[in-house]
């Protein structure tokens, strides 16, 4: 017990001595000029704001999402922006669908080396209301797909020892909340996904591969009808991309928004 009490007094004091410091010293931003980047879920809301913004960078971009209308309209936009835009409709459900079409983007395309996982599914009801088919998606989208579409572009990444993998999860991957068992389970889930992946990259001396995780409280995309929740404020699109983007490009292993979720979950633990 006074053990753990003195091991979170060294972290807090660790993290207030970071945040201290990274006020004086400026953080090193890379360029993604030239990247190119693979966002799943492009077609709305965190996805199509993302993307958005490494077109505004001059990234050449692959956008995946399962409306052809909405993805064809961030492409549009991107395009606008002088990016260059390829488009596909895939099921993230669906392994074979994500296979086959990383292996169109491969060989037409080329080496994807920063992939964002942002497609996800949410259903609000209390377990015993969620219907089967409603639970076997949200983990086939949520976690499944984020592992079937990394496993397709890492190789390469590990080939080069470069490259950036995004994991889109949430808040409810690190605090829980009523009504929404499966939906934070699946999110606990990407957050494992993401520390495991990293802490593995790590040991194979794969640093040139970086990581990170983006964790909002619940965000205003349209999915959730007047949402409400005890994790603070509904977080508009915006300000949420805005802070993943300064995470990529300080290689930011864990982005949470707001950030003084950080300090809520170091409370808890």
């Amino acid at each position: 017990q006074i053990l753990e009490v003195h091991l979170f007094l060294a972290t807090l004091l660790y993290s207030y001595l970071e945040a201290f410091v990274k006020l004086f010293v400026p953080v090193r931003r890379k360029s993604l000029s030239g990247e190119l980047v693979l966002i799943t879920g492009a077609g709305h809301g965190v996805g199509r704001a993302t993307a958005l913004e490494f077109a505004k960078r001059q990234s050449r971009l692959v956008l995946w999402d399962t409306n052809k209308h909405g993805v064809e309209e961030t492409a549009a936009e991107c395009q606008k922006l002088g990016a260059t835009v390829q488009t596909f409709v895939v099921d993230c459900s669906k392994r074979e669908e994500i296979n086959s079409t990383a292996d169109k983007v491969k060989k037409d395309i080329g080496d994807v080396t920063i992939l964002v996982n942002n497609a996800g599914v949410i259903t609000a009801a209390d377990f015993l209301s969620t219907q089967d088919h409603q639970i076997e998606r949200m983990f086939e989208v949520n976690i499944l797909g984020h592992m079937w579409t990394t496993r397709a572009f890492l190789p390469v990444m590990m080939n080069n020892n470069y490259g950036h993998i995004v994991t889109v999860a949430s808040a409810a991957g690190h605090f829980v909340t009523p009504f929404m068992v499966t939906y934070c389970s699946s999110r606990f889930a990407a957050v494992g996904f993401h520390k495991a992946l990293t802490e593995e990259l790590s040991a194979l001396g794969k640093d040139g591969i970086k990581t990170t995780c983006l964790c909002p409280v619940f965000i205003n995309t349209g999915f959730v009808k007047n949402p409400t929740t005890r994790l603070g404020k509904i977080l508009e699109v915006e300000e949420v991309v805005e802070a993943l983007m300064e995470g990529i490009v300080t290689n930011q292993k864990m982005v949470f928004v707001p950030s003084n979720q950080s300090v809520a979950l170091l409370l808890e633990r």
